[in-house]
């Protein structure tokens, strides 16, 4: 019977199937567990052990380590886990993958997973009707689970049959015996294939098929599955692209961990396929080398192949055994060697991936307050403190950002430039506020002496001003978005009337950051000098409005032009008042001294 261009179109609508499943029910999974994942993935990872048995944990129960590890980049991106805790949870990851393979291994030929398919998807297909959405995401689990397996049953059933079509026999033998030149090509083949599929599962599910239908020997399933092991990185790569260089890092972690294991076994291949041949006859009583070399050698043995030559159940069986087997050991020996240099491994990337002083600046990172509550709780006021003197500084360089955009042409390539950082700042802006209340929040908690409640209470106040702030740098910048939108360009003389009100507003962002960073013993110099300033910003507001509605009567500019004039000049002034309110809580903090 010979292979039509139909059965090859089944064939590949049958991985399409599988592949959609895969994404379903690992989509389901993520959404059934929800935030908690996320949250157990914050927590636990205060250590390599913890970190390494999250990433297993997490990525067994999604059934996905691209997920994992893109969840992962997502949370070094936002500063919420260093390079150094995401490498152990990646590390974890990568044995956690394996339940997949154990699961695909398990229901392939011993049990006939796709008799069960329809009677699952009559439960799973009404769930998506259901209000609650934690059981519309089981009935996406569920219907996943089905196309998949669906998907492998149909793949099984249109691959060709070696023996009803001996030229693809001959065609194989030409890159199968090559020795070590066949290892690397399948090796390679095996990249290529999940880089593309974008999934290391769809791999292992059609090297399965490959070695149970005698198309190659279970060594160069191992090959394939090796190289998988490398391609199966480009997600987290392609997730990194957009993010900062720390997320950056974390891929490239992922990368050199999977590369550089990779290339150790196969350096020692041979040995270390008879090693999981060994390890898999001890477990299951055949040993799969053997099964590919009888084979080779057309040796029939009735309990391992049919009157037809190919391989009975329970020859399909023990190969998909030895398949699963080979990942899991590769990754479980993988992580213990490299657990343990861990910090060597991060020192390594980050020097392949330097740091530019422009990266530093623009990476989300709490310096002092990372490694979680002190025993202690006054001292945790102290680490916030800190903490708080940074996120200052961090916001004074927006403002800056912010008076070089006004002066900067629209047409040159250097506005959009500031414009994005201004925004990337202000988004790292708003996740410093809620790192650092979090933080706050969680040493109210703990025994405080009056003053020190006191303290946290002003603090809690300070860092929602300085978020403000950076709110209305933001702010300044979309306003002249707006302006540039509309075709305003402003005066000589106008434009030295902004700078005179964004030079005061400099000076009072001065004197806010002095008074931060001696908040433990603040002058009362400089609290006055707050209020003088936030009264001149005032009164020279005042000024410019009235000569703002002068000149637009005299025609001196439109009355567009004036708007976005005073919008600005409005801007400007918000800025004063919410650095006199940071003034103000450090005030509170430590009303005795300044009263």
């Amino acid at each position: 019977m010979s292979y039509t261009v139909v059965d090859f179109i089944s064939l590949l609508g049958s991985v399409c199937l599988f592949l959609y499943g895969m994404k379903v029910m690992s989509e389901g999974l993520q959404k059934v567990a929800g935030d908690r994942l996320r949250n157990i993935l914050g927590a636990m990872t205060r250590n390599r052990i913890t970190g390494v048995l999250t990433g297993i944990t997490i990525t067994a129960l999604i059934q996905s380590s691209s997920a994992s590890t893109v969840m992962v980049v997502s949370f070094v991106n936002a500063g919420l886990m260093s390079l150094e805790q995401s490498m152990a949870v990646i590390f974890g990851a990568n044995v956690g993958t394996t339940a997949t393979t154990w699961i695909i291994s398990a229901f392939s030929f011993e049990v006939s997973i796709s008799d069960y398919s329809i009677l699952l998807l009559a439960i799973g297909v009404p769930m998506l009707f259901m209000k609650k959405s934690g059981y519309k995401s089981f009935g996406e689990f569920l219907i996943g689970f089905c196309f998949l397996f669906m998907g492998l049953d149909l793949i099984s059933k249109y691959v060709p049959n070696l023996q009803e079509n001996p030229e693809m026999l001959a065609f194989l033998a030409n890159y199968t015996n090559l020795g070590v030149g066949s290892v690397l090509i399948f090796f390679t083949i095996g990249i290529i294939v999940t880089m593309v599929a974008q999934s290391s599962a769809a791999t292992f599910a059609i090297t399965l098929i490959m070695c149970s239908q005698g198309w190659i020997s279970f060594a160069l399933g191992c090959a394939i599955i090796l190289g998988g092991n490398i391609g199966t990185t480009i997600t987290p790569v392609l997730a990194s692209l957009s993010g900062n260089l720390a997320a950056k890092r974390t891929a490239m972690g992922h990368v050199l961990f999977n590369v550089l294991g990779s290339l150790i076994v196969l350096c020692l291949f041979h040995p270390f396929c008879e090693l999981v041949a060994d390890i898999t006859q001890a477990c299951d009583g055949i040993n799969p080398l053997q099964i590919s070399q009888a084979q080779e050698a057309g040796m029939r043995d009735t309990t391992l192949f049919t009157e037809k030559g190919g391989m009975t159940a329970r020859a399909q069986s023990c190969i998909a055994f030895g398949l699963a087997m080979f990942p899991t050991v590769f990754n479980a020996c993988n992580l213990l060697v490299m657990i343990w240099f861990t910090k060597l491994y991060v020192k390594i990337v980050c020097w392949i991936m330097p740091t530019r002083h422009k990266d530093e600046e623009e990476e989300f990172t709490l310096k002092y307050i990372g490694r979680g509550i002190l025993s202690a709780s006054e001292l945790n006021i102290t680490q916030a403190q800190k903490e708080i003197v940074l996120y200052g500084k961090r916001v004074d360089r927006m403002l800056g950002m912010a008076r070089q955009l006004i002066h900067t042409d629209p047409k040159d390539d250097k506005y959009t430039e500031i414009y994005s950082r201004l925004e990337k700042y202000e988004e790292i802006s708003d996740r410093m506020e809620i790192e650092i209340g979090s933080y706050l929040n969680k040493v109210a908690e703990g025994r405080l002496s009056p003053e020190g409640k006191m303290r946290v209470a002003g603090m809690l106040r300070v860092i929602s001003e300085i978020e403000s702030i950076a709110d209305g740098c933001f702010n300044v910048a979309k306003t002249l978005q707006r302006k540039v939108q509309n075709h305003v360009e402003f005066a000589q003389p106008v434009m030295h009337e902004i700078d005179q009100m964004y030079d005061m507003v400099t000076d009072a962002m001065k004197n806010m950051l002095g008074l931060l960073e001696d908040m433990e013993t603040p002058e009362s110099s400089k609290v006055v000098a707050a209020y003088n300033k936030e009264r001149e910003i005032n009164n020279l507001r005042n000024k410019l409005r009235d000569g703002n509605i002068f000149n637009i009567n005299n025609k001196e500019y439109g009355y567009q032009e004036g708007i976005f004039f005073m919008d600005l000049i409005g801007e400007a002034e918000k800025l004063g008042d919410y650095m006199l309110n940071v003034v103000e809580g450090v005030k509170h903090q430590f009303k005795p001294v300044l009263n």
